[in-house]
Parts: C-alpha cells; structure tokens; sequence
C-alpha cells in the first residue's frame, strides 16, 4: 500500500497521485454525490462524457482528486457540471499520448461524480470525483468538442454467502497489518477502512490504496465477479505484507549492526590507549615511521608524494584491526616500491655493444644497425627519447633473446612481458583498489620487477592480444607506447602518474597485419626474416648444439655431430624459417647418444648421416619438384606464410564440359580471381602461343593446389597460374628447377608483391635452381644475404613474356618427355598384372 500527494501537471495529463488524495466520505459528500447521479439516471440516459486518464484508475465508493490539463478533458467536465451528470473515466493504455483516439482506451472506466472543480496552483484545474459503478464502453459517439460514449453500466453482486464474508474479513485484517507495517501511515485511511461495511467496496478501496502500477489495478477494475475480485486483491495484497515485512527486518538488521559497529569502535580505541600504556604500540609506530621515511626518499613526483603522505596520515590514525589498514599499507609499499628516481647507466661503448650483439646473435644485421645508432644518438643527446621497436618476423629467429641482447649490450636491466592472451584492459592498466585483491597492471609490475626507470621492457606477442568484455588491452598500451603521452601512465590502482619516457620498449609479432594499427602506427617495425641454409649451419655450431650439449650433461669430447649429418638434419627433417625445429632434431641426436653413454655401450659417439634414420626417425622433407614439375600443367610457385616462405604447386588439367573453370584447394577470393584473371589472359594470348582457339571449346578447366587442408590466398600466385595453364595447353612442361612468384594483369604485366626474402629462402631449401621475380621487386633481392644470392639464379620479369620464355621447356625437350613417360607406362603395363588387366579391360 502506498500513500501519494496530489500534484496537477498542467497541460501534460490527468492523473491522481494515490491515496494520500483520498477524501473521507462524510454524509455530506455522500449526499452530494447522490444528488448528482442518484436521482438522475432517467435522466442522462446511457450516453456519458469521457475524460481519458492517465497513471490513475478510480474505483467506485472512492473519491480522488484528478488534475485536469487538457482542453478537451475540461470541456467535458464543464458540460458535466453545467448539466449535472456524472463523467466517465476510462485509463487510456498509452501515457505518452495527449490527444487519445477510440481505441487508445481501455473497454472499461468508472462513472464519477463531481462534488468539487477548482482552479490549482501552478495553472490547471482540481476535480475532486466520487467514483459510483463501472460501466463497459459500448461505442464512442463523439470526439469533438470532446470524448462521448454510449456505455452499459455495470451492477455489483449484491449477494453475499459465507465464502464473501470469509474473504471480507481476512482481507481487512490484511489491511490492517499493512498500515501497521508503514512508516507514517495516515490515521484516516484506517478510519475509512475500519467504516467499510460491504465486500465490493473493501476490495475496492485497498485497490486504490495498494502500490501497484495503473495497468494492474485496471486489471482488478476489470473483474467483475466478486469473488475472484476479493481473491486477487488479496493476493497482491499479501505479496505488499511480504516486502514491507523484509523492508522492516533490514532496518532492525542496519540497526543492530550499526550498534555493533560503534561498540566495536570504542573498543579498539580503548585497547589502543591500554596498548600504548603498556608500550606494545611502538612497533607498529617505528613501522610507520620507517615507511614515511621511505616516501621520502623514494623521489617520487610531488602528485606521486602528496598523494602518499596524505594516505600515510590517514594510516597513522587508523587502527591495524580495521579493514582499509592493509589496503592502504599494501598500496603505500607499492608505491615506495617503484623506481622512480632509481636508474641503470647506459654502457655507450659502441664497439662492446657491437660484440656482444655479435657474440649473442648470428646475422641479424639490420637490427643490430639500429640498435647501434640508437646508443650513438643517446651518447650525443642523452635527454632524448627512447624508441618504440617492433620486430617481426616467423618463430625461431630470435625476436625475444635479441631483446635480452639488446639489455645486455646497453647495460640495462631486461623485462619481459608476454602479452599472448591477454583480453582484460586491467591486467595492463591495473585495478581500482577499492576492489578486494586489486593489484597493479603488468606494465607497472614490470618497473618494480626491473628496479629502475630506464630498462629494456620486452613486450612479447603483440599479435597475439584480444579483447573481450572486459575491455580492449590493445587501447590501454596505446598511452604506454606513445612518446608524447608516456612521461605521465597512470595506473589504475596507483592513480598517479609514473614516467615511462626513459624506458626502451621493444615489441614482437609474427604478423604485422594483426597488429592492431593505431598502436602498430607508434613502433618503428624492424623484419627480422628467416634464415638461410649457411647462417642455420652456423648458428646450429655456434649457439645449438653446445647449448644442447650442456642441457644434456655431455661434453664435446663424448658426441661429435659430424658436418654431413648436420646439413641433413637441416634438409630432410627441419624446413624452416627459424632454427628451434633444428635445435629440438640436435637435442634428440644428443640424447641417444647420452643414453648409450650413460649405459657404458660407449665412451665416445660419432654421428653419420647414416645415423639418423634410426635416431630420428624416416626423413620428413623431400625434393619432389622434378616429380611435381614432369608432366605439362604443373608449374611451381612461392609463398609467404607467417613462418616464413613455402614453395606452392600449381596443377592444372582440362577434360570435356562447358567451358566451366573448378578451383580447389582451399583457395581465397583475391587466388580464385588471379586464376580467372589468368585464364583470361591466355585466351587472349592462344594465338602467339601455337594455341588453337577451338581448345577452349566444350572444355572444362581444373586448377588445383594440393596441401587442401591449408587456407591459401593472395594475388602473388598468378604468373604460376598463368604458367601451369600455359604448360597444359602447349604440351610443353614447366622446368622442374624453376619456381616463380608475381602477380599478373589482363595487359600481361608482372606486378610487385611481398616477402621476396622468404620466398628466395625457400626456394633454396627446396632445391630450386631459378626464381622469378617481378622486375618491380629488384630493390628487395638486397634483403637477401649475398650468400644466398649466389646459390641461386634470379631471372626478372616484366611481362608474362618473360616468364614463358624463362621457365618452358623446348619442343625437343618436351617431346623427350612424353616418349619417356610413355616408356615407362609400358614397362609398368607389362610387370603389373592388376594394371594390365586393367589396360585390357579398358
């Protein structure tokens, strides 16, 4: 149950506030009301005036106040009045509208009377009304100068049984706990209540005093049957006691422990004074005294130090038994904790720089440039800013132990944070403390890990981040990454600012498109590619194989690991562009040989090529180019992955169809197009190629790419396409030593594409003799060692011209291997009994 006060709202509505509006039924109103309808039903007849109303339903036996607004709504009451009949009111089902039309309304309202109309404060009119039956609208009749009906009034039951009378009195007993249960119930709505005498009006009038919304109590207007009526009243009723009994036992609960709280307060404050009569508080007063005097000396920014000391006088007055004391002492020595004004010096020796990079790492020229000129630009101007680098390169080249390189080179201390996984903005940024186990972000981690303000902080797998609903951790590293705004990161749960400006943050990422791009915008990226076959022999010589040897327990006098069967791990079972494949094969090399040392089969083990079948295994990797590449339709080409280059074959074959094109392999949209592309670019060439035109007549075209499991995509396989095409209708088959990468146009023209030194690479580890590069990628064959270079011919391409010239084998040739194939389709037609019962068969 609720009570209200009645407020007009101008033109917005007609509405009543609640109980608080009720008006006491003296014989007087009563009398008034009788007057006004009583004696006049012959009169008005079934048609009445409607007023629509808005969060507010009257019930007969009631008298509300209804605060009138609307033109419409007054004109009706004013007729009403100047012939002294009753109103209608009726709630309309939409609150948001002012003008209401027929069927905005609900079917059924209630007939009042007018016992007072007045101006109300504020502008608007008051209309006190009595509310004398329910009546259901049978139709509207007029709109304008306001809302008539013809409606068919409805009779209360009149009879009562025992089950009526059972209800009437359980229901006023509820309504009796409910007003003792609310604060500042007014004395005359139990009056009222105690007065009612029938059943229908009881229900009625605890429908208009319970707090439910108006569509609710419409839906109680609207049951007719007494009974029922009664029923539900009660229920709604009992579900108020509920709520107003709970609310009840929270405020003595609140009380209680507020009491408690108090008592507790004053005890702690009478042990503090005990304890310091006694002298055991001078502890934690020491305590407290050494951490102000660690504040400050800790050369903190003055936010950072007025911050702490108003925290640390906070500490001092609060007892230790009290919650917020080791939150505070928690976050204090975290704070005291950071370097803020502790520094490594940086070794500016530019020539032990050098040789420790040398010393740590194998190639790797480019980064080993830039990290030199960075020491020669901070020796110059030591004030300046720190640089942001990204390597990026495939797995297995060195990106994180470079960064430890880097450390030890400048003489810096070296943190790494992985980043692979991270979804949760907190876990960079820090949490609020106000939350139970909130701890500081990993950046700020880092800095007190590291224990100065100017050490190599390694942010591994930038790639690799993700976001969820917690928040985007790529957004939060875009401050810490950003020179002009790093000299003040903030915390989440310090919340002052740290200066991260003298910090030289280096990144990783195996993928530069995942990177997001505003924080791949504020790193200067560094590519770090794949090795050759040469630098992975000597690496594996320098750094793997002594390394593995120690991880063993073995020393060099025990194992030799001859040349010949190093380069054939490094060509039958370890194809890629890193070297931590190559390290695991020598680790499982050495660890046979320790178990035979440890065993006394040997004092000292020489490993061959011959060797190695049984140590690891039949060889994962072969030269299968001169195989792929003996028949006309196949042509090879050269892909970049994110670990590094792949060789890609192209297979084409042609039967009788309807000159439909079939791609598989798992290949992407850009692929399918470069092949579309292609094709078309051959029609367009049949005749300077020998090719009949009528070849391409009732014939379907199959272009594949084995490795089908494997997503492919990217427009740099399309002079293979276009080769493989080529090579199937001339007969003529592709050069097995040749591999070839560029994308074409409909003009013929060989287009630039990427990852010209991962595709070189791979080319050589396959055993490829000649590439083809487009002749717009010159510039980029300088990224690739001179080592390599040697070992492998580069032919330039401008038009697909060039490539038929360069990689199709002559007719002589061609027709070589056809009669060489055929030879040995006979052979094995004569040894095969299954293919020559095949062949007769057929």
């Amino acid at each position: 149950m609720a009570r209200a006060k009645a407020r007009p709202d101008g033109a917005r509505a007609e509405e009543t506030p609640g109980a608080g509006a009720v008006i006491e039924l003296p014989e007087r109103l009563d009398a008034a009301a009788e007057g006004a309808a009583g004696g006049e039903a012959a009169a008005r007849g079934d048609e009445l005036a409607i007023v629509p109303v808005r969060s507010m339903v009257l019930f007969p036996g009631v008298v509300l106040p209804l605060s009138v607004g609307r033109q419409r709504s007054l004109e009706a009451i004013e007729a009403a009045l100047s012939a002294q009949q009753p109103i209608g009111l009726v709630l309309q089902k939409d609150e948001s509208q002012d003008e209401p039309g027929p069927g905005d309304l609900h079917g059924i309202g209630t007939e009042a009377a007018i016992l007072r109309f007045m101006s109300a404060e504020g502008g608007g009119h008051l209309a006190v009304c009595q509310g004398l039956q329910r009546f259901r609208v049978v139709e509207l009749t007029a709109t304008e100068p306001y809302l008539k009906a013809r409606v068919e009034r409805i009779a209360e039951p009149a009879e009562e049984d025992d089950e009526v009378r059972a209800r009437f009195t359980s229901l006023k007993g509820q309504a009796r706990e409910a007003l003792s249960l609310m604060p500042g119930a007014p004395e005359e709505i139990s009056v009222v209540l105690e007065n009612v005498k029938g059943a229908s009006h009881l229900a009625d009038l605890v429908s208009t005093f319970i707090d439910v919304p108006p569509l609710e109590k419409q839906e109680l207007l609207e049951i007719l049957d007494l009974k029922e009526r009664l029923k539900a009243v009660a229920a709604k009723l009992d579900h108020i006691l509920r709520v107003l009994e709970l609310s009840r036992d929270i405020r003595r609960e609140t009380k209680g422990s507020l009491d408690k709280a108090q008592r507790e307060f004053y005890l702690r404050q009478q042990l503090r004074t005990i304890q310091k009569e006694l002298g055991e508080d001078e502890e934690g007063s020491a305590e407290l005294e050494e951490l102000s005097k660690r504040i400050e000396e800790s050369g903190m920014s003055e936010e950072a130090l007025r911050e702490a000391r108003r925290e640390l006088a906070r500490l001092q007055r609060m007892p230790q038994a009290a919650a917020e004391h080791s939150m505070i002492r928690t976050w204090l020595d975290s704070l005291v904790d950071l370097p803020w004004s502790r520094s490594s010096e940086d070794t500016l020796d530019l020539k032990e720089a050098r040789r420790i990079l040398d010393e740590d790492h194998y190639g790797l020229e480019r980064v080993k440039r830039r990290i030199l000129e960075f020491l020669a630009v901070k020796k110059l101007n030591p004030q300046g800013k720190s640089p942001i680098l990204c390597l990026v390169g495939p797995p297995g080249v060195g990106k994180t132990s470079l960064g430890q390189s880097i450390a030890r080179a400048m003489g810096r201390r070296f943190v790494r944070m992985s980043l692979g996984g991270v979804h949760d903005e907190a876990e960079i940024r820090g949490h609020r403390r106000t939350y139970i186990g909130a701890m500081p972000g990993m950046i700020v981690q880092g800095m007190r890990k590291a224990g100065s303000n100017n050490p190599v902080f390694m942010l591994d797998e930038l790639d690799k981040l993700g976001s969820g609903f917690h928040g985007d951790p790529s957004a939060a590293l875009l401050e810490v990454l950003d020179p002009e705004q790093n000299f003040a990161f903030r915390d989440n749960y310090l919340n002052v600012p740290f200066d991260l400006r003298r910090v030289m943050f280096i990144g990783t990422a195996n993928v530069l498109e995942q990177i997001p791009r505003p924080l791949r915008d504020r790193c200067e990226v560094l590519q770090v590619s794949g090795y050759v076959p040469d630098e992975k022999l000597a690496i594996a010589r320098r750094y793997l194989i002594p390394r593995q040897l120690e991880a063993n327990g073995l020393k060099s006098e025990q194992v030799a690991l001859s040349e010949a069967a190093l380069e054939r791990i490094l060509v039958d079972y370890t194809r890629e562009a890193g070297v931590r494949n190559l390290e695991r094969a020598i680790g499982s090399v050495l660890r046979h040989a320790a178990a035979q040392i440890a065993v006394g089969e040997a004092e000292r083990i020489e490993i061959e090529p011959k060797d190695l079948r049984e140590i690891l295994g039949a060889p994962k990797h072969e030269a299968e180019v001169a195989m792929r590449t003996s028949v006309p339709g196949v042509a090879t080409g050269l892909a970049w992955t994110p670990s590094g280059g792949e060789i890609l074959f192209i297979e084409a074959t042609r039967m009788a169809g309807r000159n439909n094109l079939v791609m598989t392999g798992q290949l992407g949209d850009v692929m399918r197009e470069s092949a579309q592309a292609a094709l078309s670019l051959l029609k367009n060439r049949a005749v300077a190629l020998g090719i009949a035109p009528e070849a391409f007549q009732d014939t379907d075209i199959h272009i594949h790419l084995p490795a089908g499991a494997i997503p492919k995509d990217g427009p740099s396989a399309g002079v293979a396409i276009y080769m493989a095409l080529v090579s199937l209708f001339t007969g003529r088959t592709v050069k097995s030593d040749v591999a070839m990468t560029g994308e074409i146009s409909l003009r013929g023209l060989v287009l630039p594409v990427g990852g010209i030194r991962e595709k070189v690479l791979a080319a050589i580890s396959a055993g490829i003799q000649t590439v083809l590069l487009p002749e717009r990628n010159r510039f980029d064959l300088e990224e690739v060692p001179e080592s390599a270079r040697e070992r492998v011919e580069v032919v330039w391409m401008e038009t697909v011209e060039d490539a038929v010239a360069a990689s199709l084998d002559g007719e002589q040739q061609a027709a070589e291997k056809r009669e060489a194939r055929k030879r040995k389709q006979r052979v094995a037609s004569r040894t095969s009994p299954s293919a020559s019962g095949a062949a007769e068969a057929g």
